[in-house]
């Protein structure tokens, strides 16, 4: 099943790919960006509970596809641009095995538990 879940996860990163290569931005934004939703985690500084929710806000799939129709129905190419980067980031983590957080610290996850056990 986890093997499954990584190809959907792939599917759904180069989805991202092909709607970013539908706008009109150099690809080095792409690289530049794709990263950029992992700045949340500074929300730990402020402890687990502050941390997970920043963490999810950022990494949570419906969030970004919310902000990119919001894009697409303002002729707002920025935030379509934001939408694709917080989806694909949250594909790719989730392909590595990194899901949305819960308050009980960073490594506990609904993917399950991060690192060695």
């Amino acid at each position: 099943m986890k093997t499954t879940l990584k190809i959907e996860e792939l599917g759904m990163f180069l989805f991202a790919i092909y709607l970013f290569n539908q706008l009109n931005y150099a690809w080095w934004w792409f690289l530049a960006l794709i990263l950029a939703p992992d700045l949340a985690m500074i929300g730990y500084v402020f402890g687990n509970k502050s941390g997970a929710f920043l963490y999810n806000l950022f990494h949570h799939k419906a969030i970004a596809l919310v902000l990119y129709l919001v894009g697409i129905y303002s002729f707002n190419t920025l935030i379509q641009l934001a939408g694709i980067i917080l989806f694909a980031h949250a594909a790719m983590d989730r392909m590595m095995g990194y899901g949305l957080k819960y308050e009980t610290g960073f490594k506990f996850t609904h993917l399950g538990e991060i690192g060695k056990k």
